[in-house]
């Protein structure tokens, strides 16, 4: 039971983080909103509409997933000091990410430019 329990774990955790990585392209995934190339637009599908930081949270389950299937208690608690510094990091990310796109829009209305 703890073995398909890791496994489904790892699986899912894996899952969010390489669709996210597809969803965003090179790009998105590792220079993206912090050094100004924006997206066309949010991206809003899978997996994003799943959990608004699928990257985080996937990785989160599949190092859980990892830590049950060697039955490394060490393992589910620094898991668990990860998903607490993935919080407070999206505490800032998040905000600061949906900043970024209204003030393109804002800018993008201002000179009278389509926004999508």
């Amino acid at each position: 039971m703890s073995e398909a329990l890791a496994v489904g774990l790892f699986v899912s955790g894996n899952v969010l983080v390489l669709t996210s990585m597809y969803a965003l392209g090179i790009t998105g995934t590792y220079l993206g909103d912090y050094f100004g190339i924006l997206m066309d637009e949010m991206v809003t599908g899978f997996p994003f509409n799943v959990c608004s930081a699928p990257m985080y949270y996937g990785s989160t389950l599949s190092f859980l997933g990892s830590a049950l299937w060697f039955g490394k208690p060490a393992g589910v608690i620094l898991t668990g000091l990860v998903f607490l510094v993935y919080k407070v990091a999206l505490t800032y990310e998040d905000p600061f990410t949906g900043g970024i796109y209204a003030e393109r829009e804002r800018k993008q209305k201002a000179e009278g430019k389509k926004v999508r």
